[in-house]
């Protein structure tokens, strides 16, 4: 399950975070590059000081420990009447009403 739910984010281009249980540390908003077997390829930038850096890096699924995305965000700068909202989203992204 966890190698379609990449999946799904690599054609999404979905920016991901990726925490690997063998390194005990997070990889923010990487993107899926490659699912090949049991390996995943992640791209993203960290920043060191005064330079920023680029990095391409293959993890085994048995190392990730947990996936997160981010499903929303606004600035805090941002007036409550300037916030979107549901109604305000395109019916094909909108989601199905339960109930």
């Amino acid at each position: 399950m966890l190698q379609r739910r990449l999946y799904r984010y690599q054609c999404e281009q979905r920016p991901i975070w990726v925490f690997l249980r063998d390194q005990q540390r997070w990889i923010e908003e990487a993107l899926v590059v490659e699912l090949e077997g049991d390996l995943v390829t992640l791209r993203y930038d960290a920043e060191d000081e005064d330079e920023l850096h680029s990095w391409e890096e293959c993890v085994r699924l048995d190392s990730i420990g947990a996936v997160s995305t981010r499903l929303a965000y606004f600035s805090r700068n941002t007036l409550p009447d300037e916030i979107e909202v549901t109604g305000d989203c395109p019916e094909s992204e909108q989601l199905p009403s339960q109930g």
